[in-house]
C-alpha cells in the first residue's frame, strides 16, 4: 500500500513471479508509446525494470530510505514498481511539503486499501481532497474530537485506567512480570470502544480477546503490501492469487458488521430511553444524521458513520498504545530518567492518591520524556502518502502531478544535523526548547501537519499523558530482562518484542 507496507510480503515471491510473466511486453509498449518525460526530478538510486526500487526497501523502509538520503540528499526519488515516489528527510523539506506546498499536495493517492477497507474514502485518513474531505474534517474537529468532547470522556478514561491498575496491583502482589505491551493495547482499545459505542467489550457481545484479535488482524492486512498500488492495471491479479484481497475482505466484514450492530443498538436504546444517557460518538453521529447534516452533497448515512468509526479505531488505538509502550520501554532502559520523572510526578501530586488532569499541566519533565519518545520512535515513521495535484518545486527539484510524496519523520528524528547525539534518549534536550508537537515544528511531527494533520491530537495526547502519569505515580517498575528496542515491520512503529516489567505498588490508589 505504501513504502511501509512492502516489508510484510517481501518474501512472498510467487506473486512477483506472476508479475514478471505478465508485464514485460506491456511494459515495453507503455515505455515506448505512453510514458511521459520528466525532467529535473530529485535524485535517487538506479531502478530495476518493472520492480523499480522495491528490492532496496527491506523490512524497515524508513531506515533504508534514510540511508539513501545520506547519499542522494534530503529529497529523493524512488519507484515503487511504476509509481514515482518522492521522500523528504529534513525539517526544511518537510516544511516545504506540509506548509509551503500544502495546497499543492494535500490529496491522497487512490490506494487499493481505500476501496477495500476504508469505504472508498468516506472516512478521513485516506479521503481525497475536496469538498467532502473539508466537511468530514470539520465534523471531526468540531463534533467528535474537540477539547470539550475529549474532556467529556475523562470519567471513562479514569474507569478504564482503574481496571488496568487493579490488574497491575494483582501482579505486584505476587511479584509477577506483566506483558505491559498487551495490557496497554487492551486498555486503549477498551477506552476507545466505550468512547465510540458507550460500552465496554463485555457489553458489546465481543470479549476483549476476540475484539483485539479482529483488530490486530485488520491492522496486519492494512499494512500489507498490495501489488495493485504499484501496478494499478495488473496488480489486482497478484493480490487475488496471494490471498491479500480475501484477507482484507474478511477483516473488513467483521469490523463492518460490528459497527452496524452498534449503530442499530443505539437506535433501539434511544427508542426505549429517549437517549438521556451519557452521549458517545455514535450518539453524536446519529444526531447529526437525524438533522440531515450533509458531507459534501450527501446526507450522512450509516455507511458514513461506519467509515468514521473505522478511521477512529485504526488510528486511535494503535498510535496511543504504541507511544505509551515505547515510553515505558525507554524509561525502563534509563533508570535515571525513571527516577527523575517519578520524582516530579510524586512531588506534584503528593499524597492525594491519584493523578488528576489538573496535575498534568505541571509535569514538564514527563512532557519532555514523551517528546523524546516521539523523536526516537515516531508512531508513523513515514507519514501516510500525499499526492501532488499540481507541478511545484521542492529544494529546486520539480514535483509533477500524480507523484506520491512521503515525509520520513523517523529520519528527521534521528538526524545529527537537527539533534545532538540523535540516537541517545535524552529528554533534557527539550528544556527551554520551542519545539512543540502540534504540527508547526517540523523537527517533530507525531500528529502530522497541515491540512492532513491529525484532528484527534488533543484526545490522543490526553490519553498518553494521563495514563503514563498514573502508572509512574502508583508503581515502581523492575526490569527482569534486557529491554529490546528492536522495531517490528509495519505502517506504525511497533516494538518487535513485548515489554515485560514487574510492577511494584508504591502509592495506594484513591477512587
Amino acid at each position: 500500500m505504501t513504502l511501509l507496507s512492502f516489508f510484510s510480503t517481501s518474501t512472498e515471491m510467487f506473486p512477483w513471479l506472476l508479475l514478471l510473466l505478465l508485464l514485460p511486453p506491456l511494459l515495453i509498449i507503455f515505455k515506448t508509446y505512453l510514458l511521459p518525460s520528466y525532467k529535473n526530478l530529485p535524485p535517487g538510486p538506479p531502478k530495476l525494470p518493472i520492480l523499480g526500487n522495491i528490492h532496496q526497501l527491506g523490512n524497515l523502509p524508513h531506515r533504508t530510505l534514510r540511508d539513501l538520503s545520506l547519499k542522494h540528499g534530503p529529497v529523493i526519488t524512488v519507484y515503487l514498481g511504476s509509481v514515482r515516489t518522492v521522500v523528504v528527510h529534513s525539517p526544511e523539506t518537510a516544511e516545504e511539503v506540509l506548509k509551503a506546498h500544502d495546497s499543492d499536495c494535500c490529496t491522497r493517492p487512490n490506494l487499493s486499501i481505500t476501496k477495500s477497507f476504508f469505504y472508498d474514502g468516506l472516512g478521513l485518513g485516506f479521503t481525497q481532497w475536496g469538498g467532502y474531505y473539508r466537511d468530514v474534517r470539520k465534523l471531526c474537529v468540531l463534533e467528535l474530537f474537540s477539547v470539550k468532547r475529549a474532556n467529556s470522556f475523562r470519567a471513562i478514561r479514569e474507569e478504564e485506567l482503574s481496571r488496568l491498575a487493579d490488574s497491575l496491583s494483582g501482579s505486584a502482589a505476587s511479584g509477577s512480570p506483566v506483558d505491559l505491551t498487551a495490557k496497554l493495547a487492551k486498555y486503549v482499545a477498551s477506552f476507545t470502544c466505550r468512547m465510540a459505542f458507550g460500552l465496554s467489550f463485555v457489553g458489546s457481545g465481543m470479549d476483549n480477546e476476540r475484539f483485539l484479535e479482529i483488530f490486530t488482524e485488520a491492522n496486519r492486512v492494512i499494512g500489507k503490501f498490495a501489488a495493485e498500488d504499484i501496478f494499478p492495471v495488473f496488480g489486482w491479479v497478484v493480490d487475488r492469487v496471494s490471498g491479500l484481497e480475501g484477507s482484507r475482505r474478511k477483516s473488513f466484514r467483521a469490523l463492518d458488521t460490528f459497527y452496524q450492530k452498534a449503530i442499530e443498538d443505539h437506535r433501539e436504546k434511544k427508542k426505549k430511553t429517549g437517549g438521556d444517557e451519557r452521549e458517545d460518538l455514535i450518539d453524536v453521529l446519529l444526531k447529526l444524521q437525524s438533522q440531515e447534516t450533509k458531507l459534501g452533497s450527501t446526507r450522512i448515512t450509516d455507511k458514513h458513520i461506519r467509515a468514521i468509526l473505522m478511521d477512529l479505531f485504526v488510528a486511535g488505538i494503535d498510535t496511543s498504545a504504541i507511544t505509551m509502550d515505547w515510553t515505558m520501554a525507554e524509561i525502563a532502559r534509563h533508570p535515571r530518567v525513571m527516577k527523575k520523572v517519578q520524582t516530579e510526578i510524586r512531588e506534584r501530586v503528593g499524597d492525594k492518591g491519584k493523578v488528576t488532569y489538573e496535575d498534568l499541566e505541571g509535569l514538564e519533565y514527563m512532557k519532555m520524556v514523551i517528546k523524546e519518545t516521539w523523536r526516537l520512535h515516531a508512531p508513523s515513521p513515514i507519514l501516510i502518502p500525499r499526492e501532488a495535484m499540481s507541478r511545484f518545486k521542492i529544494k529546486g527539484y520539480d514535483i509533477y502531478p500524480g507523484t506520491r510524496i512521503h515525509v520520513n519523520t523517523w529520519a528527521i528524528g534521528r538526524s545529527p544535523d537537527v539533534w545532538k547525539d540523535p540516537d541517545e534518549f535524552i529528554p533534557e534536550r527539550f528544556l527551554d526548547s520551542n519545539v512543540e508537537t502540534k504540527g508547526t515544528s517540523y523537527e517533530l511531527l507525531p500528529f502530522g501537519s497541515g491540512r492532513r494533520g491529525c484532528p484527534a491530537m488533543y484526545m490522543g495526547l490526553s490519553t498518553v499523558e494521563f495514563t503514563l502519569a498514573n502508572l509512574l505515580y502508583h508503581f515502581d517498575w523492575k526490569v527482569t530482562e534486557e529491554v529490546s528496542v528492536d522495531e517490528a515491520p509495519g505502517l506504525t512503529s511497533h516494538r518487535k518484542h513485548p515489554l515485560h516489567l514487574v510492577p511494584v505498588n508504591v502509592i495506594n490508589r484513591v477512587s
